[in-house]
């Protein structure tokens, strides 16, 4: 008797650890749960992190990643609008948004993987083919034929031009409709690499490399402007510092002028014989030289005080 009780007591005891061994889980923070009965859905899927219950045995967890992920697609060889063949390498992020409607629809991420690349592929061969090479390689913001900047409602011919951003935009706008489907949400698409055949690759570098002349060009012709408008400025700038110099110079001899005649007036005033004989002799001075002989006549304001000085003397 006492062995059948130890019996169903370790029984009862097993069953207890089996049911709460497959009646709690565990869900980690980047994980979202669906749990299923009989492989039925059983409410909402479960985002919220922690300890939680399900029935035992009779529930099962289907767990799914919460994580953004990353979609590559192999190289495509693709043709443009103008018939050019371009090879293109792409990738894309994307997460599951509706863990319940993922399950319904992809199942799991193997799946889900392929369902993005028939429909990122898909509208990516699409843009592409309606889009011509300059527009997937140049910016949205730079120009069809200077490749500088320019207004992004550019239009040439009438035909709006996109450039690779806004292509890449319209990529995700469209494909991001029909995503949700599978409750998977698509965050964006990004070019890695754009190569050429061996055709169009020469005649894409000359005219890259043309573009990046014509940009060269337009910058020196930018700069030379500039230097001559500087070099303007400057000259402006010197001779209105050069005329007030003068100016002022000018103003300063008047004044010193006038000032020597008022000195030479006042010296007049005080003597004027001395005054008109020192002006004479100051003026000799400067004429005559080391080896000049002086001949004067007997009525000469030189010789006139010159005897008056002699008959003065003592």
């Amino acid at each position: 008797m006492k062995n059948f009780i130890s019996v169903i007591g370790v029984g009862l005891a097993l069953l207890l650890l089996a049911l709460i061994y497959d009646g709690l889980y565990i869900l980690k923070e980047d994980q979202q749960v669906v749990v299923t009965q009989f492989g039925a859905p059983i409410g909402d899927p479960i985002t919220q992190a922690g300890l939680h219950v399900k029935m035992p045995f009779l529930q099962q967890t289907n767990i799914f990643d919460k994580r953004i992920q990353i979609w590559d697609d192999e190289p495509r060889e693709i043709p443009t609008n103008d018939k050019t063949f371009i090879f293109l390498d792409i990738t894309a992020r994307w997460r599951i948004s509706d863990a319940l409607q993922f399950m319904k629809s992809a199942g799991n991420e193997i799946r889900a993987q392929s369902l993005l690349s028939d429909i990122i592929s898909g509208t990516m061969r699409d843009m592409v083919n309606k889009s011509d090479l300059i527009e997937i390689i140049r910016s949205s913001d730079w120009s069809e034929t200077t490749m500088s900047p320019t207004t992004p409602q550019a239009n040439i011919g009438g035909k709006p031009k996109l450039g690779r951003d806004k292509l890449i935009d319209n990529i995700v706008t469209i494909a991001q409709k029909a995503t949700p489907q599978y409750g998977i949400e698509l965050i964006d698409v990004m070019f890695k690499r754009v190569n050429y055949t061996d055709k169009v690759r020469a005649t894409v570098y000359d005219r890259m490399i043309s573009e990046r002349k014509r940009i060269a060009a337009e910058k020196r012709s930018q700069g030379e402007g500039e230097k001559a408008e500087i070099l303007g400025k400057v000259d402006r700038e010197l001779k209105t510092v050069l005329s007030a110099a003068n100016r002022q110079s000018l103003n300063i001899r008047g004044q010193a002028d006038a000032e020597v005649t008022k000195i030479y007036g006042q010296a007049y005033s005080q003597d004027p014989e001395f005054f008109a004989f020192f002006k004479t002799i100051e003026s000799y001075k400067k004429t005559i030289g080391e080896n000049t002989t002086l001949v004067l006549s007997a009525d000469s304001d030189l010789y006139r005080f010159l005897q008056s000085v002699k008959t003065n003397q003592p």
